[in-house]
């Protein structure tokens, strides 16, 4: 059977991401300009810090999460199954890529199946924003049942669609299609974005919306805005570097609603991870770090998230915190262009460097 054209756009994606240089040129995620307070004296011993989180209902080794990558080609089949087998065996969680392939093309279905290999992750699904428009709550609901998912995401791809020259330029609706299926699919729904960061603005609507997390998946890291560039030979270098930077972009969420935060976007060490928790994240992810690590199979992947979650556990040992909930409220220095963003929209870097246990502190 002949490839769809959605097939043939997802296994070029997974090319070029595999293959290319994708990640932003010049801008940074303003990790850094981060830097988290040593503690001389952290009174605990190493093996006592605890890394485990729980996020809808599931138990989680640490606030650990696999992005979003692929799905809808034998190519992805094969790299969802590394990916879901090692999220299994380090205890983190895992989302999926676009579902959209397997909706239009239910034989793809088998592309997204993971739970075999990972009975026990959470595992989130995904589908674009843009899609709710085109799809009932039903159809969306089904795909998620057929994968075996505990949760949505729901990405907003606008740099990416308006790059893609089959690119879908019309979001009029996305918003009310949104409230739509929040309140009828009966699974939580995570709101991602895909490497352009969200603001507080967006936020508020999110949150009124009534999604149940934001992963804010900012700029500095993959730029799908590179890979659409790259993928239809365009030299429009601007649109690779647009995005609001991670850092900035998690403290903005952070500031206008306590939904579960994931902070996503050139994540790429357990001590990002720490970062991006102590600027107000409740769990991290990446991508594109553990596709290149599935080159070493199952067990790249595992070890890659390993390391991550002893970097982790180092960082959080040695700013003296015992539980992430102490890491989130640990001091920070943010110094340079990270700084100067913070105060242009009103946040006050002193106020992270100043805060302590009793004093989260950090925003005007």
């Amino acid at each position: 059977m002949a490839k769809s054209s959605t097939e043939k756009r997802k296994s070029r994606h997974l090319k070029i991401c595999s293959t290319k240089r994708v990640e932003f040129l010049r801008k940074r995620t303003g990790f850094e300009d981060v830097d988290l307070i040593h503690n001389a004296l952290p009174e605990l011993n190493l093996d006592e810090v605890d890394t485990s989180c729980e996020l809808f209902g599931k138990k989680l080794s640490a606030p650990i999460i696999i992005e979003s990558i692929t799905g809808g080609s034998q190519e992805a089949k094969k790299i969802n199954k590394l990916l879901a087998a090692a999220a299994e065996r380090s205890g983190v969680a895992m989302g999926l890529g676009s579902q959209r392939a397997m909706i239009e093309k239910p034989s793809l279905t088998n592309t997204y199946c993971v739970r075999d290999v990972a009975p026990n992750i959470l595992l989130i699904g995904n589908i674009g924003v843009t899609q709710l428009l085109e799809y009932d709550v039903n159809r969306i609901a089904d795909a998620v049942e057929k994968v075996e998912a505990d949760a949505l995401f729901v990405h907003l791809n606008a740099l990416q669609e308006v790059v893609q020259p089959e690119g879908n330029r019309k979001f009029r609706g996305c918003l009310s299609a949104l409230r739509k299926l929040t309140s009828e699919i009966g699974v939580p729904v995570v709101v991602k974005e895909t490497g352009a960061g969200i603001s507080r603005e967006v936020a508020v609507e999110l949150k009124n919306s009534g999604v149940k997390g934001i992963d804010v998946a900012g700029a500095g890291g993959t730029s799908w805005g590179a890979v659409e560039l790259i993928r239809s030979s365009r030299e429009d270098e601007w649109l690779w570097e647009w995005g609001i930077p991670t850092a900035l972009s998690i403290v903005e969420v952070a500031s206008v609603c306590e939904l579960p935060l994931i902070a996503s976007g050139g994540i790429r060490s357990g001590v990002d991870v720490a970062k991006a928790i102590a600027l107000g994240a409740d769990y991290a992810g990446a991508a594109l770090p553990f596709l290149k690590a599935t080159k070493r199979g199952e067990k790249g992947v595992f070890e890659e998230l390993e390391r991550w979650k002893e970097q982790l556990r180092v960082c959080m040992f040695l700013t003296g915190s015992k539980e992430l909930t102490s890491l989130s409220n640990s001091p920070v220095i943010i110094t340079g262009r990270t700084a100067e963003l913070f105060r242009l929209r009103g946040i006050s870097p002193e106020g992270f460097a100043n805060r302590s246990l009793k004093n989260k502190g950090g925003i005007i």
